[in-house]
C-alpha cells in the first residue's frame, strides 16, 4: 500500500484512537486547530527512539547528543544556502523559549515588539506577559496574495525594537521572496532594530516556492537576528520538546553564551534524538509527506471556490494551514459556528489579532477525504444556518 493510500484510509475514530490533542480537545468534532499533523512517523525516527529505550538513554541530555543535533542542524540547513555553523546552534525545549530569550535578554526595557498579523496566537500574547509593548502591523491583502505593509513597518519601527518575522508564516501559509525579505532588513537596519526569526515549517514549502533564510540573506542581516527553529512540525515531533536556537551575531553571543546553558536545559533527550534522526535520514519520508500534502492543498482550495463560495482564500505557498476569510459571512463567530454547527474544530481568526477577526485558520495536515468532509460539513452547517 502506497503512502496516500495508508493515509486516506484514516478514519477519525483511527486518529481519536491515538489520543492527539487536536482529535481530542473537542470531541465528536474534526480536529483542524492545532498545527500538528496525522502522517505518522517516519521509520528513520522510530528506530532511533526505540534505540534509546533499549539503551535506557532517559538522563539529561548528554553534551555529545547536544553537539550531534548542532552539526546535523548545521548541515540540514545547507538545502537553503546556509553555510551555518554548528557551534552558533544552541539546543532549546521549543521556538517560542527562544522569543522568551530574544525579549528578556536582547530587548532593551521600552522598546515595542512589532508583529505584522495574522499572527501565530502565542507571538501576540508573549510580549504582555514580558511586560513589552505590542505593535500590531497588520499585512496587505492584495487579490493574489499577502503582502508586507513596509510604510507601516517603517513608520512605526523605532531603534531598538524587535520585529517578530514567521517565515513560512502561521497562519497564512506565506513564503517570503529573497525581494521581501531584502526590504524588511532594510527597514530593520536603518532603526538599529532586531529580529526573532521563526523558521519552524522552513521544511514545508510547495510548488515554486523557495524558503529563504532571513538569517543568511546577508552580513546585515546576521549582526541583528536570532533564529528558532525545529523538526517538530514536518516531522510531527511536537510532544518530544527539541528546538534550535541560532545566534551568529558576536555582540548578541556576548549576552547570550553566559546563559546559554541555563536556558537550553529542559530540552529533552529523546526530542534531540529524534531531530537528529529527522534531519540526517528522515528526508524522504518527508518528501512523500509533501506531495501528499501539495495534494490535498490543491484540492481544498477546488473545495473552498466550489462549496465555500462565500469564503476568501489564498492557496498556501507552505505549511500545512490554510486561512479561511469568513469575515464577510455574516457569523458572530465563525469559529464557535463552525465547531457547533459543523463539528469542525478550527482556530479562531480573532486570536491571531486584530487582522484575523472574523477568519478562522484550518489545518488540512490529516487525510485529505477528512479535509473535504470538513468542507462538506461547514458548507452544509451555512445552508442550513
Amino acid at each position: 500500500m502506497s503512502f496516500a493510500d495508508r493515509i486516506d484510509a484514516l478514519t477519525p475514530d483511527d486518529l481519536v484512537a491515538r489520543g492527539s490533542g487536536k482529535w481530542t480537545r473537542f470531541p465528536g468534532t474534526l480536529g483542524a486547530f492545532v498545527a500538528e499533523h496525522d502522517f505518522g512517523l517516519a521509520d528513520p525516527i522510530a528506530e532511533a527512539l526505540h534505540r534509546m529505550v533499549d539503551g535506557f538513554n532517559f538522563g539529561y541530555l548528554p553534551d555529545s547528543l547536544a553537539h550531534e543535533m548542532c552539526e546535523a542542524t548545521a548541515h540540514y540547513v545547507r538545502r537553503y544556502g546556509w553555510q551555518l555553523e554548528p557551534r552558533h546552534v544552541t539546543p532549546l525545549p521549543d521556538v517560542l523559549s527562544g522569543l522568551e530569550i530574544a525579549m528578556d535578554l536582547m530587548l532593551a526595557e521600552g522598546a515595542k515588539v512589532i508583529l505584522p498579523t495574522p499572527a501565530y496566537m502565542p507571538f501576540l500574547t508573549m510580549p504582555g506577559r514580558a511586560r513589552r509593548e505590542l505593535v500590531e502591523v497588520p499585512m496587505l491583502r492584495t487579490e493574489t496574495g499577502w503582502e508586507y505593509d513596509f510604510d507601516s513597518l517603517d513608520k512605526v519601527y523605532e531603534q531598538g525594537d524587535l520585529l517578530i518575522l514567521c517565515n513560512p508564516h502561521n497562519p497564512i501559509g506565506k513564503v517570503a521572496t529573497r525581494e521581501e525579505l531584502t526590504r524588511l532588513s532594510e527597514i530593520v537596519d536603518a532603526h538599529h532594530g532586531l529580529v526573532y526569526n521563526d523558521e519552524i515549517h522552513a521544511p514545508l514549502v510547495f510548488g515554486e516556492a523557495v524558503h529563504v533564510p532571513y538569517h543568511a540573506l546577508s552580513e546585515v542581516t546576521a549582526g541583528h537576528t536570532v533564529t528558532s527553529m525545529a523538526a517538530s512540525k514536518a516531522w510531527n515531533l511536537p510532544g518530544l520538546k527539541a528546538a534550535q536556537f541560532i545566534v551568529t551575531s558576536p555582540s548578541l553571543r556576548e549576552l547570550w553564551e553566559p546563559i546559554a546553558f541555563g536556558r537550553s536545559h529542559g530540552t529533552a533527550t529523546p526530542g534531540v534524538v529524534a531531530t537528529v534522526a529527522a534531519y540526517t535520514q528522515g528526508q524522504p519520508w518527508l518528501d512523500e509527506v509533501l506531495t501528499y500534502l501539495d495534494g490535498t492543498r490543491v484540492a481544498l482550495a477546488d473545495a473552498i471556490a466550489s462549496k465555500l463560495p462565500g469564503v476568501g482564500h489564498v492557496s498556501p505557498q507552505g505549511t500545512y494551514l490554510a486561512w479561511l476569510e469568513t469575515a464577510d459571512l455574516g457569523l458572530e463567530n465563525p469559529q464557535r459556528f463552525f465547531l457547533e454547527d459543523a463539528k469542525v474544530a478550527l482556530t479562531d481568526g480573532a486570536a491571531c489579532g486584530a487582522a484575523g477577526v472574523g477568519d478562522v485558520r484550518l489545518n488540512f495536515g490529516t487525510a485529505r477525504p477528512i479535509v473535504l468532509e470538513m468542507i462538506d460539513r461547514m458548507a452544509r452547517a451555512l445552508e442550513q444556518r
